[in-house]
């Protein structure tokens, strides 16, 4: 694949001490705008006999150029269908004519078990087509990191850079994960790679093919790891699940009768130790199904039926560019709802006003904030919608006092107008 670089460089002529005798050193800081075209190598997987590809996101991200080469040399332009960099997922297409080309047809991931043979096929530092076989290591890790959706199946299988995108197949031929990653402190393999389970490749998958974007079950609900005090305070075996603090209204998880307090602690039969799982399994159901869950309510567990819906957007998100002469000037701002939070990868937070866009020179970047960063106080107006923020912006003020939330922590800021 291709794609331009845009940069900067220093002219020679600029190191010349000839000419430094007449220009100051502000002249010679300045820089040449340069362009440059770079070209990446990956692997992908043909999922359909008509020339549907999966890939990871990050090889072809912004692209100008896409070349499928076949393991039988051929070369085909492909072209984009989706990205997803949420899991960090693309769906290419080529174009074969009438040929009807060999596929990997996706395995159930959720079958796989520790110790099971795979083989890892990829391209690595473009060498070409190569198979290398290992064990699975694990089948649910949620700490490597990679991308939102925190849910991989480990290996020892040799992945290199430019196995990115390819195949982790079982024994049986058929596709179990897409390598995305390794763990490595020199660049190469050491035994530690990270795929992503072939149950959330499919549905990625589905949604190219059948809607051009991807929408996702929403729960409505978000909480806590159950740490062992807590088990021992709730009077649990051992720790397990989440323990929900927060229901949207009106929700999947409130039509479904679950409660704050109560501990999530499996769904179809999946246990829950984290939010990346408790994500993962709402995310690879199908909207419109259900998911059985079991609850720890009481000193019981209770089974109970969540509806798995898509997440709404309400409120609209209500882009705003704040304008004036305040410390949120150039801000782009917009209203959070479950349908934004989700496309933003934001895990409980569907509620409030988020930083969409924050220009460079800003002197809201100046001040420290960050896009991404959700804006609770304006002096004492609490911040509910962009609204708030517009009609709080327009009073002029000599202190400005600003409350954000960034992750889990609340930051105040004064400042002197």
């Amino acid at each position: 694949a291709k794609r331009v670089v845009r940069g900067e460089m220093r002219s020679p002529l600029l190191n010349d001490p000839f000419l430094r005798r007449f220009f100051d050193d502000g002249f010679f800081g300045r820089r040449l705008p340069r362009e440059r075209m770079q070209n990446t190598l990956g692997s992908g997987v043909l999922v359909r006999s008509d020339g549907v590809i999966v890939t990871n996101n990050h090889v072809i991200e912004n692209m100008t150029e896409i070349r499928v080469v076949l393991s039988d040399r051929r070369e085909f332009d492909a072209e984009v269908i989706l990205t997803d960099p949420q899991t960090d997922l693309a769906v290419l297409k080529i174009d074969p004519g009438d040929e009807v080309l060999p596929v990997l047809p996706f395995a159930d991931s959720d079958s796989v078990e520790v110790g099971d043979l795979v083989l890892a096929i990829g391209n690595p530092f473009g060498v070409g087509q190569t198979v290398t076989s290992g064990i699975v290591s694990a089948t649910s890790r949620t700490q490597a990191g990679v991308s939102d959706y925190q849910f991989f199946i480990q290996t020892d299988a040799a992945i290199n850079p430019g196995n990115s995108g390819g195949a982790l197949v079982g024994v049986d031929g058929r596709l179990i994960g897409v390598n995305t990653a390794i763990f490595s402190r020199s660049g190469g393999s050491i035994g530690i790679g990270f795929a992503i389970p072939s149950n959330m490749v499919e549905r990625i998958v589905e949604s190219a093919l059948n809607d051009k974007v991807v929408v996702r079950p929403w729960l409505g609900a978000s909480g806590q790891v159950v740490t062992a005090d807590i088990a021992a305070s709730l009077g649990l075996a051992r720790p397990i699940g989440i323990l929900i603090s927060q229901i949207y209204p009106n929700g999947p998880a409130a039509k479904a009768g679950l409660k704050v307090g109560d501990v999530l602690m499996k769904i179809d039969g999946w246990e829950i130790y984290d939010p990346q799982s408790l994500r993962y399994r709402i995310a690879t159901g199908k909207i419109g199904g259900e998911a059985a869950v079991t609850v720890w309510r009481d000193g019981g567990a209770r089974d109970l039926l969540v509806p798995l819906l898509s997440p709404p957007e309400d409120p609209p998100r209500n882009l705003t560019l704040l304008a004036g002469k305040h410390p949120l000037t150039g801000l782009t701002i917009a209203n959070l709802s479950p349908a934004f939070s989700e496309e933003l990868g934001i895990e409980g937070e569907d509620r409030g006003v988020i930083i969409a866009k924050i220009p460079p020179a800003s002197p809201a970047r100046r001040l420290g904030l960050r896009q991404g960063d959700i804006l609770v106080k304006i002096g004492d107006t609490p911040i509910a919608r962009v609204s708030d923020v517009v009609k709080a912006t327009d009073t002029p003020r000599k202190v400005w006092e600003l409350q954000i939330k960034r992750g889990d922590r609340i930051i105040g800021m004064r400042i002197s107008a």
